[in-house]
């Protein structure tokens, strides 16, 4: 079912994001995450991607195993950035032969020495209104409740976000955030612009310090200063650590529930446990 047909629900969408495995033996591991991950009626599954088709036809292998295995509508990511068009049409060609209809549209990183000169798409709006003239895709793509790490400003990313809405995405899937006040402020933020585009909230069940201090290194997102001090008061204890983000995402998701959030899309890291505790008490 493409997205814009599946977000025309009045009930909150579940759906979950995973990367794919680097070995066989994590990849069956991954499919039985999966089995107990699809408990909780998810309408899609996402699937990162490397940028510049790193590993693509390993990419290929594993959408083209999940696809057949498993009755969930896969949307597989898509980066733009250092791609061809002939690398682009050709991987539209093998999505179809999937019958995927769903794509999540990304820039995706800049590498080092980057030269935008050198490249036929540049940002994440060129990519997307790509896919719209050639193909009948619905189209997923990013946003960043506290603004992308690049742009100066978030007025400025949210400008950068009206050119992907107006070149044709049908849905916006947030960025993690862990302060749901900087989401609604987003969502006002977005409504006086102008853009009514289906607001997903993307949620990361904190499981690990490293993990967490890898997300706010790296994608620049902050906590509430109680709940980090918390951490950082039983930072060595994993077991602690992994029921208090647990107990947090509940809270996180209960609150956005009773605010009508469109969507909960759940960044599982290939893990089931974390993800499946947060949805047992939220549905």
């Amino acid at each position: 079912m493409k997205l814009e047909e599946i977000y025309k629900s009045d009930n909150t969408i579940i759906s979950f994001e995973i990367f794919p495995p680097d070995t066989d033996e994590k990849l069956k591991k991954l499919c039985d995450e999966i089995n107990i991950l699809k408990n909780y009626s998810p309408k899609f599954i996402s699937l990162t991607c490397g940028t510049a088709g790193k590993n693509n036809e390993d990419y290929k292998r594993i959408l083209n195993i999940l696809r057949t295995n498993f009755e969930i509508d896969i949307m597989p990511h898509f980066t733009c950035i250092c791609n061809t068009k002939k690398f682009i049409d050709d991987n539209l060609i093998f999505f179809k032969s999937l019958n995927i209809q769903n794509i999540l549209a990304l820039r995706g990183d800049k590498p080092e020495n980057y030269n935008i000169k050198n490249y036929e798409f540049h940002y994440a709006s060129n990519l997307v209104e790509y896919l719209k003239n050639k193909t009948d895709f619905s189209i997923a793509v990013a946003g960043y409740p506290e603004g992308h790490f690049e742009c100066k400003s978030c007025n400025e990313d949210i400008e950068n976000l009206q050119k992907k809405i107006k070149a044709g995405a049908d849905i916006i899937i947030t960025q993690m955030f862990f302060d749901n006040q900087k989401f609604f402020d987003y969502s006002e933020k977005l409504i006086s612009k102008g853009i009514t585009t289906p607001l997903v909230a993307g949620i990361m069940p904190i499981i690990s310090i490293r993990q967490l201090e890898n997300m706010i290194k790296l994608a620049k997102v902050t906590l509430p200063k109680k709940l980090l001090d918390k951490f950082e008061t039983h930072k060595n204890d994993p077991n602690y650590i992994k029921n208090l983000g647990i107990e947090f995402g509940i809270n996180q998701c209960k609150e956005l529930l009773e605010n009508k959030v469109k969507g909960l899309h759940f960044f599982t890291l290939n893990k089931s446990y974390s993800t499946s505790k947060i949805l047992e008490n939220i549905l």
